[in-house]
């Protein structure tokens, strides 16, 4: 996946494409910094009109690198469009509509903890699909880090799962969970195209989604127009981070992650993302840190070295 020049800077991207654990945390780390700009982004921006800029801006960041890669692999892109541009609308728009959508009828709590199903979806899938059966440690080291982001979500507090409240919105965030893990399984069909070639076709995939929902369940494309001269400072720094990280460096990290170990293993590692969106609360916007941050970095981390170590056991 990876075509780079036999640079300094080529050889150490190259050395990195090749490291699945760190390419996976990274990933995650950011698309935890999504959810602090998430945060920052109330009052500055509307979702909508942050999905269309974020993915339009990471194609205008790529594609003067992809237009070689694009001449390339064009044959094949020709033929596979409708795949890539699943990829971009199932994804990459789709999971954070849902997720966008959901925020306004259901808690944080829950919407943390229904990430988990993310995981759960791609191990389903894989079996009942593929036969691709999980080991009983790695299913042990799953809920070990399940119960980690359980300790993230109620602050410590188990006993607030009993008293949650399921509305809509948890159906909406189960909605998201389902499209990226539709999406996680389906990259095993991913054509062999350079990375730059992947990310652009995607994108726009993405980017007509965006639109789309948009148009369908946003406020028009007029009121799109209309808030992009109202848009502050505040609200052009969170396009530039969602722009580079999470758009861009998060989805090639993720797409190779699951290249080098497969969906099942790769998709625990989403499971983080939980506990980097509250460090960056703590770093970023100054919230307090708390004993059960500790407790839960520990468990989601001894699950996932787990689940990672039995995985590898039966490779």
């Amino acid at each position: 996946m990876t075509n780079v020049p036999a640079s300094g800077i080529g050889r150490a991207f190259d050395a990195l494409m090749h490291r699945p654990y760190l390419l996976l945390v990274l990933t995650n780390l950011f698309w935890g910094g999504n959810v602090i700009a998430g945060k920052l982004a109330v009052g500055h921006i509307d979702a909508h009109t942050l999905m269309i800029l974020r993915w339009s801006g990471a194609l205008l960041v790529i594609l003067p690198f992809a237009l070689g890669p694009l001449r390339r692999d064009w044959q094949t892109i020709r033929d596979k469009w409708w795949l890539y541009l699943f990829y971009g609308a199932v994804g990459y728009a789709t999971f954070n509509v849902l997720v966008y959508l959901a925020a306004h009828l259901t808690s944080g709590v829950n919407t943390a903890l229904e990430q988990v199903a993310i995981n759960i979806f791609v191990l389903a899938f894989n079996f009942v699909l593929f036969r691709q059966r999980v080991g009983l440690l790695q299913l042990v080291g799953v809920a070990v880090t399940i119960v980690g982001v359980a300790v993230i979500a109620t602050h410590g507090d188990l006993g607030r799962i009993l008293s949650l409240d399921l509305n809509l919105g948890d159906v909406l965030v189960i909605g998201a969970c389902l499209s990226y893990a539709i999406y996680s399984v389906a990259l095993r069909w991913r054509p062999r195209t350079d990375w730059r070639s992947f990310l652009s076709a995607t994108i726009l995939g993405a980017i007509l989604a965006s639109v789309a929902y948009q148009m369908s369940i946003g406020s028009g494309l007029g009121a799109f127009l209309a808030e992009l001269p109202r848009l502050d400072t505040t609200a052009w720094l969170v396009v530039a981070y969602t722009v580079l990280f999470p758009s861009l460096i998060s989805q090639l990290f993720y797409v190779r992650g699951v290249e080098l170990i497969g969906s099942n293993r790769a998709s625990l590692f989403v499971n983080l993302i939980p506990l980097f969106g509250t460090l960056g609360s703590v770093v970023v916007l100054g919230e307090a840190l708390q004993g059960f941050h500790l407790t839960a970095a520990l468990l989601i981390a001894a699950g996932i070295v787990l689940a990672e170590w039995s995985a590898r056991r039966h490779a």
